[in-house]
């Protein structure tokens, strides 16, 4: 395949064809390699590209990749012109792809457009913010201290498997009013679907796992999401109240875990941060959001279609074809981006515009609570390998690492 530069698109010249039909060579998003050095990847496109990257999601599942920052907020602010309704695209999409069970049609406010997005996010948005902040965090300290407690005698840990994914799954599941046998198919089924592995078998086992919630909650209501959901004017049905929750699920247990993860990565290995937070200069939230910029935890997502041909950047985006905003990329984006990114939160890890993230205030409370419960815990928590001997997981659209193995001074088991 032809190796030829393309000239960029700010460059003089004729228009460029689509990235989707183009000859040039489609960058992998699934690769070890680019999971290896995201942001190596994001410089070469730029200066290859432009702002709109021809890319793979999986194999022979092309797609656009924005990232330019100016671009990817015009294109997330004109849902008329880029409708998040995937269902003309994935008409020709084999069943087993492993990208669909993410990215396919769904009855919720993530994949609809116009007045059926609307009546879905009214329902999500009333929902979420019903959930009471105080008994939140609570609630994630409840979680911490136990799993802490499993691991703080031995010495060593790995933050991943041991900490932060139970964590995240536990804090949703309370949210939602999961019990633990109907929550452990769930994580099984949403960790399949966001790895490609056997997706199609997660979709199915998910879908499963989520009916049997709805149904317990309409026989025994409680104080949580998915009541809230059962119980809300817009009136939704069986199968739309699972969707909404795959999306809740979906949104939750990966990015959290993510963030989480990344910004501990940051704390313990950089000296701006690791010196300063746990001595009280800078806090766990500026952490936070430097990883937001840098390293967010979904990097690549807010997936559009567009509704016909349109010229963005002198590209041709064709028809029904999935634009992907990279938030990594764009957040980086020379034209906006700076070296010093504390106190900053114009990135656009939460998305932006109608479908921009409505838990942005809980997530916020579960990660910081998290971090610092931990730190509070273990102060003297350091990583057991080199930052570049750490494994990120392949995916095009999380930022994840397999495993995060710490050591620190053994403890005995802590009372908060």
């Amino acid at each position: 395949m032809s190796r030829e530069f393309v000239p960029p698109a700010s460059s003089p010249g004729a228009h460029r064809g689509s990235p989707v039909d183009t000859d040039a060579e489609r960058v992998s998003l699934y690769s070890l390699e680019f999971a290896a050095d995201p942001h190596r990847a994001y410089q070469d496109m730029r200066a290859r590209y432009g702002s709109m990257v021809p890319v793979e999601l999986a194999p022979g599942v092309p797609a656009t990749l924005v990232i330019g920052y100016h671009t990817a907020v015009r294109i997330l602010h004109d849902p008329a012109h880029f409708p998040a309704d995937p269902r003309a695209w994935q008409a020709s999409i084999p069943a087993d792809c492993p990208v669909l069970p993410v990215l396919e049609w769904r009855p919720n406010a993530l994949r609809s457009a116009g007045s059926e997005h609307l009546r879905y996010r009214q329902a999500n948005t009333a929902s979420i913010n019903a959930v009471d902040l105080h008994f939140l965090h609570s609630t994630v300290e409840r979680i911490a201290v136990p799993l802490i407690n499993s691991f703080c005698a031995a010495g060593t840990a790995d933050l991943v498997s041991q900490y932060a994914f139970p964590l995240a799954f536990e804090s949703i599941n309370a949210m939602l009013g999961c019990p633990p046998e109907i929550g452990q198919q769930v994580a099984a089924a949403t960790a399949a679907v966001f790895d490609g592995v056997d997706a199609e078998e997660g979709n199915r086992m998910l879908s499963e796992a989520l009916l049997r919630l709805v149904e317990l909650k309409r026989a025994e209501p409680g104080d949580d999401i998915t009541t809230q959901l059962l119980q809300h004017p817009a009136n939704l049905d069986d199968a739309e109240l699972i969707h909404q929750l795959v999306v809740l699920y979906g949104a939750g247990i990966e990015p959290l875990q993510n963030l989480i993860i990344n910004s501990l990565v940051l704390i313990l290995t950089d000296d701006r941060f690791g010196g300063h937070v746990l001595g009280g200069s800078l806090s766990t939230r500026d952490a936070l959001d430097e990883v937001l910029f840098t390293d967010p935890p979904m990097a690549n997502f807010s997936v559009s279609y567009p509704r016909q041909p349109i010229l963005i950047d002198n590209v041709w985006l064709p028809a029904h074809q999935p634009v992907v905003i990279s938030m990594a990329g764009c957040n980086n984006d020379p034209a906006i981006s700076s070296a010093d990114q504390s106190g900053n939160r114009s990135h656009l890890a939460w998305g932006a515009g109608p479908h921009a993230c409505p838990a942005k205030t809980p997530a916020y409370l579960i990660v910081q609570d998290a971090i610092d419960q931990l730190l509070d815990a273990l102060p003297e928590l350091r990583p057991a390998v080199a930052v570049d001997e750490l494994a990120w997981r392949p995916g095009p659209f999380h930022r994840a690492l397999a495993a995060l193995p710490v050591v620190f001074p053994a403890t005995p088991p802590w009372e908060s």
